[in-house]
């Protein structure tokens, strides 16, 4: 299992202005229409999963830099009864609502787009199940998953059923509405799911905060918590990112973070030559950032993040790129050369690696820790 720590990063800067190339894209399902929005491009698509409650807008903010750096097809939609989207009226019953019929209508709409082969998943908080399920059904089709804070299929057991009860009352929502039916069958959807896991192929890129929830009981905060650690350390295919300081819509509160792991998502799924052009033009915007805005700690810290990052996933490689290019950028930072260093030393290049402890202890004769590693390796 790999876990990372990362507070916020702000490699790639946000884009808040519209998106010219998207397209509304009305669907019919069978009698009722389902709305996508799709930003077109080249490669495995990516579809986004919003969380219960929401539509397609949440994930506008963060479209537009993806697309510049993956070039791929980005695909949002509302569930039905959300957003755009309308209710199918041949339903009758409540319980005809439940997930497994919604992910029905988002198979039909993939199949009449064009979209039902190869796939990327990203969800928040509900739409993880939406993920899980549909994982479930096309696993040799999903090549890589990110979960934002997502619901996990244990969390749910008969307690906090019944504390949720208390805070939820069906009667308050307005009836013939996707946010109705959604908390009418939230209980048996979640029995129904109740410990169903990701298929071991898949891998899993698994983001949430500190603490997700701080309005709830504390004993709820906690277990949230430790099922998406759970999550991570009992499966191999699953690498959890704690984000920081954040909440639990964490794509509003470190946008960059989860830019940065969809990124690094899609560039897995390519030919080692591709997945260098798509670093190389992470590693441009993050060179942008830095001059544009002068920020000289906060943007160094970003790329040094990022090179840790390939390091914990031994992606050697990569690391030594950003690890030279932040030394480039910043050649007063001693933490810069510092960093370098131990790059250097783990792809087994010693006499570079000395070189660059050497200029950090220059430029900070109180690196004590870059002193006991030259004494060590002039032994």
């Amino acid at each position: 299992m790999k876990k990372f720590y990362f507070a916020f990063l702000a490699i790639f800067p946000l884009s808040f202005t519209m998106l010219s190339q998207s397209v509304n894209t009305p669907v019919d399902i069978g009698g009722y229409i389902m709305h996508f929005n799709i930003l077109k491009g080249e490669g495995t698509p990516i579809l986004f999963e919003s969380g219960g409650g929401d539509n397609s807008s949440v994930w506008t903010p963060i479209l537009e830099r993806i697309h510049e750096v993956t070039g791929t097809t980005l695909i949002t939609y509302d569930r039905s009864g959300f957003g755009k989207s309308e209710l199918n009226p041949a339903l009758k019953n409540e319980s005809d609502f439940g997930i497994e019929n919604g992910i029905k209508e988002l198979e039909a709409g993939l199949a009449k787009l064009g979209y039902s082969d190869d796939i990327i998943l990203v969800s928040h908080s509900y739409g993880g199940l939406y993920n899980l399920l549909y994982a479930r059904n096309h696993p040799k089709k999903v090549k890589s998953i990110v979960l934002i804070d997502a619901t996990l299929s244990n969390f749910w057991n008969e307690d906090f059923l019944a504390m949720r009860d208390k805070f939820v009352d069906i009667n308050t929502i307005p009836k013939d509405t996707g946010d109705y039916y959604l908390n009418y069958n939230y209980n048996e959807i979640m029995r129904s799911l109740r410990n169903t896991q990701f298929p071991e192929n898949i891998p899993v890129t698994n983001i949430f905060p500190d603490k997700s929830a701080p309005v709830y009981p504390e004993e709820y905060a906690k277990r949230w918590k430790n099922v998406h650690v759970d999550l991570g350390d009992n499966n191999n295919n699953v690498t959890n990112i704690i984000a920081k300081n954040s909440s639990h819509a964490v794509f509003n509160d470190n946008p960059s973070l989860v830019i940065n792991a969809i990124i690094k998502a899609y560039s897995e799924t390519l030919d080692k030559d591709e997945q260098n052009v798509v670093l190389q033009k992470a590693l441009d915007n993050a060179i942008d950032l830095s001059i544009e805005t002068k920020v000289h700690n906060r943007s160094e810290h970003d790329l040094n993040t990022l090179g840790y990052s390939f390091l914990q996933t031994q992606e050697l490689d990569k690391a030594l790129e950003i690890f030279k290019t932040t030394t480039l950028l910043f050649p007063e930072s001693a933490n810069a050369y510092d960093s370098y260093g131990e790059a250097l030393l783990i792809a087994g290049n010693k006499e570079e690696g000395i070189k660059m402890y050497e200029k950090s202890i220059v430029l900070n004769p109180d690196n004590e820790h870059g002193k006991e590693v030259l004494l060590k390796l002039k032994e």
